[in-house]
Formats: C-alpha cells, structure tokens, sequence
C-alpha cells in the first residue's frame, strides 16, 4: 500500500512539472484547404467538429439524397444533380451560421474592448483582467474567455494562453485585441487604456456602417438567389412526371444538365463576389 501512494504521489508531481515547464505539442500539419475549413468552423463556433467530420457528413447526405431522388424520379443524372446540391448543403450551413455569428460578435467586440479598458484603468493586470471577461463579457464569449480563465490558471503561461484564445475566437478583432495585449505585457507601456479606447470607437462606426450596407443589400441578393434556385425547384418539379424524366435520361439530357449546374455555380459565385463587402484579413492569426 505504501508502494502505490508513494507510486501516485511521484505520477502526481511529474504531471504538475509537465504542466508547468512543458511545452504544448505542435499541431500536425494539414492542406490549406483543411486549415481554412477549420478556421471556418471555428468561426462558426463548432470548434469539436473537424473538417474530416465535415466532409463524411457532406459525402453521407449527397448519398442519401442521390437514392432518395433516384427512387423517386427514375433518373439518375437528376438524382446526381439535387444529390450534388445536397452535397453542398452542410457547408452552406456552417457559412451561414459563420455569417451569423460574425454579425452577432461585430456588435459585441466593443463592449468587450470597454470591459478590457475598464479593468486596466481600474489597476487590474492582463490575465486578471481578459479572465474577468469570463464573468462580465458578453454571453456569446464568455465560454471561450471562461476556458482563457481555467487555461491561465492551470498553467500561469500568459502567452500560450493567449495563443488558444486566439485560435478559439478565430477572428480579425480577437486577433489585434490579443497582440495588443500581448505586447503590452511583455514591452509594458501606459497607452493601452487609451488604444483599446480608440479600437472601440473604431469597432462602433465599422458595425453601424456595415450593418446600414447589408440592411439596402439584402433584398437584391435574396432577389438574386430566389432567380437561381428557381430552374432546380423546377426541375424538381418535372422529375414527378415520368414523360420529362425520359428526357434527361438522354446523353443530350446529362449534357443540359452539367451545363445548366456550371451556369448556377459561375453565376452564384460572381453574385457573391459582387456583393461582398470588404472583410478584414487575419494578417495577425
């Protein structure tokens, strides 16, 4: 018995010395593209789900619906088509709530930028004051400054704790209020209250002015999508009679149907790049 206390009590302070001088793994290296499918998610707040998860659930639902369509209409050049669209539709998900939730923080940030001038002005220190955000932020952040919070604690690595926080909030703003503070802890200065000042006046007038753009643009850019849904809910349409369904069956059918489904994906993707405003890069990530 004396073995085995004396066996946990050594386990035990081996772990507290890793956790205190040892340095965090490095992240395997992935593609571009599956380090800008994580950010996406990120930034859509679905942190646990990988872009492999992504990518099954993508491949899984355009299986479901290719033999669903397939039963239904008789057709599988149109089952392979709505099957495609259904293929798309998770990430479509995942950008929408990403566009929602950025919309949703862009009206946060500067309470959240006051939060942190208020506290530096009240004499607090940096990891005093980004972990009291955990309690007095705004609901929508409070989990990820709330792990900040236990992260910081756990470890007393003001840096690397600001590293995760960095990956977990996986924005523009995060980012700058992040090496500001950063560089504020390890060069010190007395302009800090006054920069995170000016940064959330700047945050307020970007947000009202964007907020006024999307409110005129809205109406033309679902106006614009309603017109290229339109031909495919008619298709879908067509595919419950079976006369119509013959006619896609043809070479001459698979043919309409690959130039039509090239036409909607150029003509959506220029419609997006038309009416996309100018976002901020992460040039500090």
């Amino acid at each position: 018995m004396g073995a085995f206390v004396g066996l946990a009590c050594g386990l035990g302070l081996l772990l507290i010395r890793q956790a205190l001088t040892g340095r965090p793994r490095p992240r395997p290296a992935t593609s571009s593209v599956g380090r800008r499918t994580a950010e996406v998610l990120a930034q859509a707040g679905y942190q646990a789900i990988t872009p492999a998860q992504l990518y099954t659930v993508c491949l899984v639902t355009g299986a479901i619906v290719v033999v669903v369509a397939a039963a239904f209409s008789r057709s599988w050049p149109i089952a392979v088509a709505f099957g495609a669209f259904a293929a798309y539709a998770p990430v479509a998900l995942v950008r929408h709530r990403r566009r929602q939730r950025q919309v949703e923080l862009r009206d946060l940030w500067p309470d959240v930028v006051d939060n942190l001038s208020s506290a530096v002005r009240a004499g607090l220190a940096l990891p005093e004051a980004v972990s009291q955000l955990s309690l007095r932020g705004p609901a929508a952040l409070r989990p990820a400054f709330t792990a900040f919070a236990e992260d910081y604690r756990a470890t007393g690595r003001f840096g690397d704790c600001l590293d995760r926080l960095k990956a977990t909030l996986a924005g523009p703003v995060g980012d700058r209020i992040v090496e500001t503070l950063r560089l504020a802890r390890e060069v010190g200065g007395n302009d800090l209250g006054r920069v995170l000042r000016t940064l959330s006046q700047f945050l307020r007038e970007d947000a009202r002015t964007r907020a006024e753009i999307e409110t005129r643009q809205g109406w033309t850019v679902n106006a614009a999508r309603l017109a290229l849904a339109a031909p495919w809910v008619v298709l879908g349409l067509f595919a419950l009679r079976p006369d119509a369904v013959a006619a896609y069956n043809s070479v001459t059918g698979v043919i309409v149907l690959a130039a039509g489904g090239a036409v909607s994906l150029a003509a959506y993707r220029f419609m997006i790049r038309i009416g996309r405003l100018p976002q901020e890069q992460r040039v500090l990530r």
